[in-house]
């Protein structure tokens, strides 16, 4: 199986989910799916049939979070420095807009655009790799073609 890039924090935040789908949620959804049964007739029993769902959906989750935490590959930016890799976090200026960003080039599992968290897999990162500070490139995005310049990398 392929590795999967991953940071420090993005890896904790990971492990954070599994402990508490197992240490809580797990528990939680078993007392309610006993409760439910307790009233009677399963077959509709609409409490049981929630509590069952909601349970299988636990499952599968904690099943997904151990085999990408297992394939995890953590990188840990702040030792490395240079041209634009995994980890780095990169400001750009739309040069259409002249509107600043910045992003932290991540894991596909840990990406959150709003938290300028950007999937390594994205068209800009990909772009982005291999760059450096002051160079221009173009993005091929689905809102069409934009251009930025990159104004400074940091590995923190």
């Amino acid at each position: 199986m392929e590795k999967i890039p991953m940071t420090p924090s993005g890896f904790a935040a990971l492990e954070a989910e599994l402990k508490q789908l197992k240490s809580v949620e797990r528990p939680a959804i078993i007392k309610a799916i006993a409760e439910a049964r307790e009233h009677g007739d399963l077959s509709e029993n609409a409490e049981y049939h929630s509590a069952r769902e909601k349970q299988s959906f636990i499952e599968g989750r904690i099943k997904e979070l151990e085999g990408v935490l297992s394939l995890a590959d953590v990188i840990d930016p702040t030792k490395l420095s240079g041209a634009i890799k995994f980890g780095a976090r990169v400001t750009l200026v739309d040069e259409d807009t002249d509107e600043e960003k910045t992003w932290q080039i991540v894991g596909e599992h840990e990406a959150n655009i709003e938290k300028g968290l950007l999937n390594i897999k994205s068209p800009i990162a990909r772009a982005l790799i291999g760059k450096d500070e002051g160079d221009s490139v173009e993005v091929k995005t689905p809102g069409g073609q934009k251009s930025y310049e990159i104004l400074s990398i940091e590995y923190s």
